[in-house]
């Protein structure tokens, strides 16, 4: 049992219908009892009861502070627990990066996404690579943008490979702008939540913001400017070395892809694949890998994913269940 310093910090915390209550019992498998300002914990299981004791605690400092914790975060840091380990979700509170446009802080949800954030602070190249969720492409997004607010640097360049996920899109009309923007979407999408769409348009007019499909980086040289790459599983081993031999002084890259989904047309081989033998140990350049744990989209997508990683491991043994067999044969 753990007590909470006053029931109306609790209800705060536990939100409509004790929802955060809810979201513990279904993913710890516990019967949980709220009375007042009082939580009872089931104590089967002691090591376990105490870290959700410990767990509950945290948010409940975090809701004085005036932050309550999203359901996103509680799944992640319930995640953190179950693999035995104690989350520290305080310490991801205190690593704000910064405010969108709602005036909400941006920062990390897990401790994979700490990691990565801290990895771009100190190191001129970063690879993220990771599936669907996990806050790649969004919090790089988030850290470039207090830099130029910070002015850190001069300029966001944001850069995709111009690959079709499975589609043809044939042609399209309009300018280089508008020809891109479709595939550029999702570095949109981030920006968007995290300045007003006003400031973001006339950022991308006045070149504060470019957008670059990857084919014309070819001979540029960028000098302060935080360069994202986004969809990097889907740029070659000569394409990586050209955008790599970009960047020029004062400037930051940050590489973001998931190597389960390349669509390179043929046998290309994905540059993102491969990078890791070749610059792993370089002073500078960073390699983050994320996992399912730090997806922190709606809850059916983390089970989504693992339930596509607990696919391919099977496929790589051939342990293929009989729905497996048909899909492989």
């Amino acid at each position: 049992m753990t007590s909470m310093p006053s029931e109306d910090l609790l209800s705060k915390l536990l939100g409509t219908g004790d929802e955060i209550i809810s979201v513990i019992e279904d993913r710890l498998g516990l019967r949980i009892v709220v009375r007042g300002s009082k939580i009872h914990v089931p104590n089967d299981d002691p090591v376990l009861a105490g870290s959700l004791i410990d767990l509950l605690g945290q948010f409940a400092e975090m809701t004085a502070r005036g932050v309550r914790p999203s359901i996103a975060e509680v799944r992640c840091a319930l995640d953190v627990l179950a693999s035995g380990h104690k989350p520290d979700v305080l310490s991801l509170l205190d690593s704000a990066i910064c405010l969108n446009n709602r005036g909400q802080r941006v920062r990390p949800f897990t401790a994979g996404q700490k990691e990565y954030v801290d990895a771009i602070g100190r190191s001129d190249v970063v690879f993220a690579v990771g599936p669907a969720g996990t806050g790649k492409t969004y919090l790089a997004a988030a850290v470039a943008t207090a830099a130029l607010k910070a002015s850190m640097i001069n300029r966001i360049v944001l850069v995709r490979p111009v690959v079709e996920a499975g589609e043809h899109l044939g042609y399209l009309p309009g300018d280089l702008l508008e020809k891109v923007q479709p595939y550029i979407r999702p570095l949109y999408d981030a920006f968007y939540d995290l300045l007003p769409p006003e400031r973001f348009n006339r950022y991308i007019e006045k070149g504060v913001i470019e957008i670059a499909p990857l084919a014309y980086m070819r001979g540029r040289t960028l000098n302060n400017s935080f360069i994202i790459l986004d969809e990097a599983q889907n740029t070659t081993r000569e394409q990586m070395k050209m955008f790599l031999t970009r960047l020029g002084l004062g400037s930051k890259a940050v590489l973001t892809g998931d190597v389960t989904q390349v669509d390179l047309p043929g046998s290309k081989e994905s540059g993102l694949k491969t990078i890791g033998d070749i610059l792993r140990g370089i002073p500078g350049i960073a390699f983050c890998d994320l996992t399912s744990h730090d997806v922190v989209r709606h809850d059916i997508v983390q089970k989504i994913v693992k339930a596509y990683e607990s696919y391919e491991s099977r496929k790589e043994y051939g342990q293929h269940g009989e729905g497996s067999r048909e899909l492989v044969s």
